[in-house]
């Protein structure tokens, strides 16, 4: 007979003849898989949904000018009290200094997916006699739009950024009444200039949507008095959770005020955290009672079978395949509960998919279970019950044949 053979066929025995505490088991099993498989699934969709909208108008990680500060007029001896106040400086737009030889290094580094340089500031734009305040962006839209993927944010219109052209988000656009083709003016102080519309884009956020205005590089480096000048350096980085180290490490080497995404939305990031720590505390909630559920059947069953056991043991069987035997019925109830759970994950999967809606009757945001996800909680599931047996199996090693087969 094949290895482990004997302890195979008695296992699958023992479990047919208890059909109907394994039909329980195997199902409280599946419900614990499926609990698993269904919150990791939706825990992930949503903070995948929640990082991509809240990342598909910033960067990764932006590097500014250091803000300016009023140096002291002399150094105070230690102790001594000064008797005049520093007001802080007014802060002005300021250019990142030596920013054209600053992004080809930046380019340069293995960790940074593209690197797109921007003058922004506060404007207004006018039609007829609709006077709204915006943020005035200049950007490269090749560039920018690998930070952002600006193109793919076009709800009406074409993306293009020729000399004269501007693209507006779609309230600004809806309140000023303009359309693709239809032109503004855009006034910063005392300059303005007349910016031909060539899309409306949905930057998924309203209050941009509600102020923004991308115009090309030098357009706004004219109307905001910063020639050949960047306000800031936007980077985009391969693995978004790297970011705040990224901007760690930048800091160090070269005297620019560098944030990453994680520092500008301090409060996502902690509410991402306790999500996370939260769906962990569950899952292992849900591990113990499996694993609590399986043991408490196996331990019924070696009651139950003294006598088989310790007719077996009689026989010829050895302790060790006593011990093996439990351990597969563990492992037996684990892989079936694993199989009819995640096809329940799945099935839950779908229902919200396709009846959980939003307002605006399209689904909240999308699900899915990978590959990996699903073996991952499927050997889980199998390695919790054979964990769960080992009390049991251990147990029925230990009986005497002789006072087994008197009971």
């Amino acid at each position: 007979m094949p290895a482990w053979g004997f302890e195979w066929q008695v296992a699958v025995r023992f479990l047919r003849e208890g059909r109907f505490q394994t039909l329980l088991i195997v199902v409280g099993v599946a419900a614990g898989v499926a609990v698993i498989a269904y919150i990791s699934a939706l825990i992930n969709g949503l903070q995948s949904n929640t990082l991509a909208k809240t990342l598909g108008a910033q960067p990764h990680v932006s590097v500014r000018a250091l803000e300016e500060v009023v140096t002291p007029v002399l150094d105070l001896p230690a102790g001594a009290q000064p008797l005049a106040e520093a007001q802080p400086r007014a802060q002005r737009l300021r250019t990142v200094a030596n920013w054209q030889a600053l992004v080809p290094l930046l380019e340069a580094d293995p960790a940074v997916a593209a690197v797109s340089p921007m003058v922004s500031g506060a404007g207004l734009a006018l039609r007829g006699e609709a006077s709204l305040a915006i943020a005035l962006v200049g950007v490269e839209l090749d560039r920018y739009d690998r930070i952002v993927g600006l193109r793919g944010k076009v709800t009406q219109g074409v993306a293009r950024l020729a000399p004269g052209d501007g693209i507006v988000g779609i309230e600004l656009g809806r309140e000023l009444g303009v359309r693709p083709g239809d032109r503004l003016t855009v006034q910063t102080g005392n300059v303005s200039d007349s910016v031909r519309v060539t899309a409306l884009v949905d930057l998924g956020v309203k209050d941009l949507n509600r102020r923004t205005v991308i115009v090309p590089l030098r357009a706004a480096q004219s109307l905001l008095a910063l020639p050949g000048g960047a306000t800031n350096v936007d980077l985009a980085v391969r693995d978004v959770w790297q970011a705040q180290g990224i901007a760690e490490r930048l800091r160090g080497q070269w005297p620019y005020k560098v944030e990453s995404w994680q520092e500008t939305n301090a409060q996502l990031v902690t509410a991402l955290n306790a999500q996370s720590i939260s769906t962990n505390l569950i899952r292992g909630v849900v591990l113990v009672v499996v694993v609590l559920g399986i043991a408490s059947v196996l331990v019924v069953s070696v009651v139950q079978k003294k006598r088989e056991i310790g007719i077996l043991r009689a026989m010829g069987a050895t302790r060790g395949q006593v011990l093996r035997l439990f351990l597969l019925q563990g492992a037996i109830v684990g892989a079936l509960g694993s199989v009819i759970g995640l096809v329940l994950a799945r099935v839950m999967i779908f229902l919200f998919t396709h009846f959980v809606r939003g307002s605006d009757g399209l689904p909240l945001f999308n699900i899915g279970l990978p590959l990996d996800t699903a073996w991952r909680v499927a050997v889980i599931a199998v390695v919790c019950g054979v964990l769960a047996a080992i009390a049991p199996a251990r147990r029925a090693a230990a009986m005497d044949p002789a006072q087994a087969i008197r009971i």
